[in-house]
């Protein structure tokens, strides 16, 4: 009836506005998260960690900046190029950077990866291989530092060991049973249209996965970047807390470096910041070192973790640069002369930028903005976890 598919049919705008309100809720959680230290602990151990950060920390940590976002770009390029996208070093490099900034400056810490999906998708024509490109280049990292939290912390003492070893057993049981029902649901329901459709987008998605992760030519230089950006991530939150004043050995920080890592990877955050801290103090507390060693640590390793990103707005100013000199730039003959019309001709670029005057001055205005999602040139322009 057409009342009751009125009253079923979900409004235009709903998924938008859902989507907008879990990304509020998110910078939420992370704000009341600090909020909840900063009352329990105080401003002190914020002002200490960053009165300790000075010349040759900041330059140490550009430097493992650079690795790791270079491994990162050649991820990302090498996972694109099994999606069949061309994607070279150079501007995945450029556009990781400015991802990265994105993340650590704005709400959420995933929106310079979603501009750079899009961006890559939009210029490389194909909006859903770009995205999945993207996607994927991040699971692929996920999926390393989940392996190395689950042996790091099923083997080395940490705050949780006893507690890993206990519900290991049981998560793996309950992941198997969950599976279990899911086929066997699968196995005795008649396909449906949505049913259909639902198991068309799983089968591109693993054969994309395929493709782009686990194809011959591509599975050991994923690997091999995702452990050294892992790698790299590990010795900042060590030189975080060597500068925040903690002498704890590595074999006692990795393993609190890795809850860090993990409690980062949860939407809850303000660019980054929020789970981290948290954990990251209650590790460090259950650990004997200190909740305020540990908040300092957390607070010094995000100030590091921007100062590694700050090459993006080089990245952005650049490309804004560029897009208003492209448009705004005469064309030249190849001599380098500006070439001339016939004294009482009109030329035909004066008809066309009359007839498209009002068109190219809203598409100027909106390239002018750093965070367009035009493409420029052909190129890919695409904007921690891992």
């Amino acid at each position: 009836m057409p009342g009751a598919v009125r009253r079923n049919a979900a409004p235009v705008g709903d998924q938008p506005r859902r989507r907008a309100l879990r990304t509020h809720l998110g910078t939420l959680a992370g704000v009341v998260i600090l909020a909840v230290l900063l009352w329990r602990m105080g401003t002190g151990v914020f002002l200490e960690g960053l009165r300790r950060i000075d010349a040759p920390t900041l330059l140490t940590a550009l430097g493992i900046g650079l690795v790791t976002t270079v491994f990162s770009a050649w991820r990302w390029a090498l996972v694109a190029r099994g999606l069949r996208i061309r994607l070279p070093l150079g501007p995945a490099v450029a556009d990781y950077y400015r991802a990265l900034f994105l993340n650590a400056a704005l709400p959420g810490g995933v929106l310079g990866d979603v501009h750079r999906a899009v961006r890559h998708g939009r210029s490389a024509g194909d909006l859903g291989r770009g995205v999945r490109a993207v996607v994927l280049e991040r699971v692929a990292g996920q999926v390393v530092l989940t392996g190395v939290a689950v042996a790091v912390l099923l083997t080395m003492e940490s705050p949780v060991l006893a507690g890993a070893r206990h519900l290991a057993p049981l998560v793996g049981m309950a992941v198997l049973g969950a599976l279990a029902v899911v086929l066997a649901l699968r196995m005795n329901r008649a396909p449906s249209r949505e049913g259909r459709a639902a198991a068309g987008v799983l089968r591109a998605t693993l054969r994309d996965a395929r493709e782009g992760l686990l194809s011959r030519r591509n599975l050991p230089g994923v690997a091999v970047s995702s452990v050294v950006v892992l790698a790299g991530h590990l010795a900042m939150f060590v030189l975080a807390a060597r500068v925040a004043g903690s002498g704890a050995s590595v074999a006692v920080l990795t393993p609190l470096a890795v809850l860090a890592l993990l409690a980062m990877g949860l939407p809850l955050n303000v660019g980054g910041w929020g789970p981290r801290e948290g954990v990251t103090a209650w590790a460090f507390g259950a650990a004997g070192l200190g909740a305020g060693t540990g908040l300092g640590v957390a607070v010094v390793y995000g100030v590091l973790s921007l100062v590694a990103s700050l090459p993006g707005v080089a990245v952005l100013v650049v490309r804004w640069c560029e897009g208003l000199r492209g448009r705004s730039a005469p064309h030249r003959a190849p001599d380098g002369h500006y070439p001339r019309s016939p004294p009482g001709a009109v030329a035909v670029s004066d008809v066309s930028s009359e007839k498209h005057a009002p068109k190219e001055s809203a598409r100027l205005a909106s390239s002018s903005f750093p965070f367009s999602a035009e493409p420029s040139e052909g190129r890919p322009m695409t904007p921690e976890s891992v």
